[in-house]
């Protein structure tokens, strides 16, 4: 599976799908909480980077599995891949979260000149060197393979907030800069799930024993960790809006195809619709205000790049990439040399990416160039069931895949799998 992940291309991806859908059943539930290190990790999927780009789509993974399993053999792989459509429903529900994350995270970077001892702290933390085992080879995972255990991310967050006492925001930030699967949504909304904010007064707390069971006693952090996990209190309401209206275009339309790296499938959305020209434009440097790890940004930069040359080759028109911040200037340039005035691009959620499309909305409509966005029917299928928590989601999955036209089979694959 490392080879998979070292290709960001929509071909790994779905070799990856290939390779671990007859695992999606029993065998998956059974194992997929155990941490058993980097060098084996057969119990999940591995598919999260290729989801999280959209090199592979959520409804073809489901689509797949569901030809070897019936939906419940495969029902604990399957509310793991509505995790990620309840995280971003949520958000586009709440976007003024992700502001105060933003908000907030500018302060906490400032503040780190003046207060030497979270300077210290999280220094320790960040460089791994905090003396606890588990939380510090952790450390190095992540920066080293760009990729953390789901298990581990959990007790990895707790240890973060509850035993070395850091804000919250900054190891978000830390796991954003450095995750090649890091989502805005998911990543955002994990580390509040961890500190009691969005599940109120929820919190998770990391202890030695579950470390111990679930890394195979890789290890066991006995006296080194927090006893308790007080939630935190969210000193803002975030009013609940409705989903934004998802975008059209019509069948004759001339328009310039954007590519970011939120969607690496736009020609699953355009069908024999061939647009003018194709751009991509890379904004993993806008997910920080500090350095971006390695990792994350090649594979999000190679992400883009594939889907440039895979849409560009088929409906044989000129594609190109830019990583420009100014989006504004990109667009509206790009536009005249293509002689379009609109632009398509998939549907971006709520996050770094959507922040760049808003700021440039207001120059491209002042040139007179229409920036459309389509949303993709699986999102608008599921995302209006993420106003509350996930198992409001969980009950509609049944309903939701008849709505999409995915048809679970009973296979006996889904007994012994």
């Amino acid at each position: 599976m490392k080879v998979a992940i070292a290709d960001p291309s929509r071909a790994a991806g779905l070799r990856c799908l290939e390779h671990f859908s007859a695992a999606a059943g029993v065998r998956y539930s059974k194992a997929r909480n155990f941490d058993f290190g980097p060098e084996r990790r057969g119990n999940v999927s591995m598919l999260s980077p290729f989801l999280r780009h959209r090199l592979v789509l959520e409804q073809e993974v489901i689509e797949a599995v569901l030809l070897q399993h019936s939906l419940a053999g495969a029902s604990k792989f399957i509310q793991e891949i509505f995790w990620r459509a309840y995280f971003k429903g949520w958000l586009e529900h709440r976007p003024t979260v992700w502001e105060d994350y933003r908000d907030r995270l500018w302060d906490l970077l400032r503040s780190l000149d003046d207060d030497a001892s979270l300077l210290e702290r999280y220094d320790r933390a960040v460089e791994g060197k905090t003396g606890i085992e588990c939380f510090d080879t952790w450390v190095s995972e992540l920066v080293t393979t760009g990729y953390l255990h789901n298990h581990a991310r959990m007790w990895f967050a707790s240890i973060w907030i509850y035993t070395l006492g850091l804000p919250w925001q900054l190891g978000a930030d830390f796991f954003l800069r450095y995750l090649i699967d890091g989502d805005p949504a998911s990543n955002t909304l994990s580390w509040r799930w961890v500190c009691g904010l969005h599940t109120t007064g929820k919190t998770y707390l990391a202890r030695p024993s579950n470390i111990a069971r679930f890394t195979d006693n890789r290890f066991n952090p006995v006296e080194q960790l927090a006893s308790s996990a007080p939630p935190l209190v969210d000193e803002r309401v975030h009013p609940v809006r409705s989903l934004p209206v998802a975008d059209v275009f019509g069948p004759d339309e001339r328009f310039g195809l954007l590519v970011t790296e939120e969607d690496g499938y736009p020609e699953s959305l355009l069908g024999d619709q061939p647009p003018v020209a194709v751009l991509g434009a890379i904004a993993t440097q806008m997910r920080s205000p500090l350095p971006i790890g390695d990792g994350a940004r090649r594979f999000a930069a190679a992400a883009v790049s594939d889907a440039v040359t895979r849409t560009a080759r088929r409906y044989r028109v000129d594609g190109e990439l830019s990583e420009t911040s100014d989006w504004g200037s990109l667009l509206i340039d790009w536009a005249g040399r293509q002689q379009v005035r609109t632009i398509v691009t998939p549907y971006v959620p709520v996050g770094p990416v959507c922040d760049l499309l808003d700021d440039a909305r207001a120059a491209l409509e002042r040139d007179g160039i229409r920036l459309l966005r389509p949303r993709r029917p699986y999102d608008s299928a599921a995302w209006p069931h993420a106003r509350r928590g996930y198992f409001k989601m969980k009950e509609k999955i049944p309903a939701i895949l008849e709505q999409l036209g995915i048809r679970a089979g009973n296979h006996e694959t889904a007994q012994s799998a």
